[in-house]
C-alpha cells in the first residue's frame, strides 16, 4: 500500500520541552549512515517473514492478537525494544499497528490505499495536501504535506514518497514505501512561507519507512502498517520527560492510521458502484513480484 499517510505525526516533535536554543538541527551523515543500516535490518526481518522462518503477519506471532484484531480492536506496539532507538545525534521510531477490515477484498484494500490524491481527505488532519507524480520502475511516487500541532510545537513537512507492492499468493501482498525527499516548510500559510533545504531545519522528521502486510482471510483484510521514522535525537537530560511522550504519540498516531484506512476501505466498499476508475484500475495493478519475493531493493 501506499505508505505514509497520517503516520507523519509518528515523528512526534521530539522538541516538547526543548528549550528554544537546541532546536535547530541538521542530518549528519553518521545519523544517516545509523539509518539506513536500521532500515536494512528491518528488512531483513521482513524477509524472514517471506521464507516462511517467522509469521508472514505480526498478530500472529502471539495466540489472541488476531481475535483481538478480528473483533474491532487496533493493536499497536513497538517494533523493536521500546518503539524508539538513539543513533548518532538522531532518534529512530518504529512502530506496528493492526487492524481488520471486515466484508472486504484485497481490491477495496488496493482502491484505498493507492488513492493518493485523497490522502488529504482520508488521512486528515495530518496530511493537508496530497498529489500524485509520475513514476517509474513499477513504483506508484506522490507527494503530500503533513502538518503536526502537539502542545505548543507546529511543524509542517513536505514529503516526496516512493511505494512498490509486492504479491506473495492470492491472499497475500505487501508493500514497501520510502521517502524520497522530506522538506521542513518554514511558516507555512504565511507570506514567506519557504521550504528548507532536506536535512536542516528543526530536526523533527528526516526519513520515513514503511512496510505494510495485507492478508485476505477471516472474511476480510487484515492489515498491519510498520512504521519507521528518523527524527532528531533527544538530550540525555530529557529523556525521563519527552520520553513518555514520544511513546504515547507514535502509538496513538499509528492507532489513528489504522483506523482511518478502516473507515475509508468500508466507505468506498458502500460505494462501489461509484468508485473512482482510476482507482479500480490501481487496485487491480498489483501483481506479481516482478523481481521474485524480495522487496527490499533500495
Amino acid at each position: 500500500m501506499g505508505v505514509f499517510k497520517g503516520l507523519l505525526a509518528l515523528t512526534v516533535l521530539e522538541s516538547v520541552g526543548i528549550p528554544a536554543s537546541l532546536y535547530a538541527a541538521e542530518l549528519h551523515a553518521a545519523t544517516d549512515a545509523a539509518w539506513e543500516a536500521y532500515v536494512r535490518a528491518a528488512d531483513q526481518r521482513m524477509q524472514a517473514r517471506l521464507d516462511g522462518a517467522a509469521p508472514f503477519l505480526w498478530i500472529d506471532e502471539e495466540s489472541g492478537r488476531s481475535l483481538q484484531v478480528r473483533s474491532g480492536t487496533v493493536l499497536v506496539g513497538p517494533g523493536m525494544g521500546n518503539g524508539a532507538q538513539s543513533v548518532p545525534n538522531g532518534l529512530i521510531h518504529h512502530w506496528i499497528g493492526a487492524g481488520f477490515i471486515p466484508g472486504v477484498t484485497r481490491a477495496a484494500v488496493a482502491q484505498v490505499v493507492h488513492d493518493y490524491a485523497r490522502y488529504q481527505q482520508i488521512y486528515r488532519p495530518p496530511i493537508v495536501d496530497s498529489k500524485v507524480l509520475t513514476c517509474g520502475d513499477e513504483q506508484q511516487c506522490f507527494t503530500m504535506r503533513t502538518l503536526n500541532h502537539v502542545l505548543f510545537v507546529t511543524a509542517v513537512f513536505e514529503t516526496e514518497c516512493a511505494n512498490r507492492d509486492f504479491t506473495l499468493d492470492a491472499t497475500r501482498w505487501y508493500s514497501v514505501g520510502r521517502s524520497t525527499r522530506v522538506q521542513e516548510v518554514q511558516n507555512y500559510g504565511q507570506a514567506d512561507e519557504r521550504m528548507l533545504a532536506p536535512g536542516s531545519g528543526n530536526g523533527y522528521l528526516w526519513r520515513l519507512h514503511t512496510i505494510t502486510r495485507y492478508e485476505e482471510r477471516d472474511g476480510g483484510v487484515y492489515i498491519e502498517i510498520e512504521a519507521i521514522a528518523l527524527s532528531r535525537g533527544v538530550p540525555v537530560s530529557l529523556r525521563w520527560l519527552i520520553s513518555p511522550v514520544i511513546a504515547r504519540l507514535s502509538e496513538s498516531s499509528v492507532m489513528a492510521s489504522v483506523r482511518q484506512t478502516r473507515e475509508a476501505v468500508i466507505a468506498a466498499a458502500k460505494m462501489e458502484p461509484h468508485a473512482n476508475p482510476s482507482a479500480r484500475t490501481n487496485a487491480a495493478a498489483i501483481g506479481p513480484n516482478p523481481s521474485g519475493a524480495s522487496g527490499f531493493q533500495r
